[in-house]
């Protein structure tokens, strides 16, 4: 059974830094594309940064030069680093598995970031 399971999340200043963990278990990591994704209250969620099989990644501009992807494939683990947070990088944090061969998508439960002024 796929399952994701992020951490690390909680209440930071402006300013501040987090990272954030996703631990998967039931499928080989290292042959999905992995990202976070975000979504602040009463609005859609975002892409904030994925990371492609092959170590591709990509940010989005909100993010860019704060936030860092990156994954441990022995350990099964994605992470997020943020640093130089922002009020506006509140919301609640979804890590997510694609399988490259087929397109299933997997979610974790997401993780709560609350950054205040």
């Amino acid at each position: 059974q796929v399952q994701l399971v992020e951490s690390g999340g909680g209440l930071v200043q402006a300013g501040g830094s987090l990272r954030l963990s996703c631990a998967g278990s039931g499928f080989i990591w290292s042959i999905f594309n992995v990202g976070w994704y975000r979504q602040a209250p009463e609005k859609e969620r975002e892409l904030v940064a994925s990371l492609t099989s092959g170590s591709s990644v990509n940010y989005a501009d909100s993010v860019k030069g704060r936030f860092t992807i990156s994954r441990d494939n022995a350990k099964n683990t994605i992470y997020l680093a943020m640093n130089s947070l922002k009020p506006e990088d509140t919301g609640v944090y979804y890590c997510n598995a694609v399988r490259t061969s087929s397109g299933r998508t997997y979610w974790g439960q997401g993780t709560q970031v609350t950054v205040s002024s």
